[in-house]
């Protein structure tokens, strides 16, 4: 089914919104999208985007967890789901949370690279140095070898190798 005007015009707004950065503004148009509507998969899906944006970590959980029972076919439900576990400091959940992922998606580097991520904030570094290496060693991943040298979740990693990831 299609979301169909005036629904249509209130979720491409809220999109604008976010896209200029203004998370507030998108909130207020995503919740003039009829309640029936609401957990439609994409409608979902920028509500978590607004929430994220916004450092809305516990809602944007709530949202996480309907993308996976409504999507268990998207890795990105998976991912997004257990970010919002790791910015409420929840690694150890976050990681059991996206294993089952890992297991139906196994050639998605960025798993392991957030699996390289949750174990480095747990003080697991020989873990997140594995973890890191294989998802910098599936296609794909050499990519993420930038967000690494920056990423602030493995700078106990960086310290612990001289800088050197």
């Amino acid at each position: 089914m299609q979301i169909e005007p005036p629904d249509s015009h209130h979720l491409r707004a809220a999109e604008g919104w976010l896209e200029l950065g203004n998370w507030r503004e998108a909130e207020a148009d995503l919740g003039r999208v009829a309640p029936q509507l609401r957990e439609f998969p994409n409608v979902l899906a920028l509500q978590f985007r607004i929430l994220a944006t916004g450092k809305d970590w516990a809602r944007a959980l709530g949202v996480g967890e309907r993308l996976v029972e409504l999507m268990p076919e998207h890795p990105g439900c998976w991912i997004d789901r257990s970010n919002a576990l790791h910015y409420l400091g929840r690694y150890q959940e976050a990681f059991d949370q996206l294993l089952p992922g890992w297991k139906k998606f196994p050639t998605n580097p960025v798993i392991p690279y957030n699996f390289a991520c949750f174990t480095c904030r747990m003080g697991q570094l020989d873990v997140a140095r594995e973890w890191l290496a294989t998802a910098l060693a599936l296609p794909g991943g050499q990519e993420l070898k930038e967000q690494a040298a920056i990423d602030p979740d493995l700078e106990a990693l960086r310290q612990a190798d001289a800088g050197k990831l």
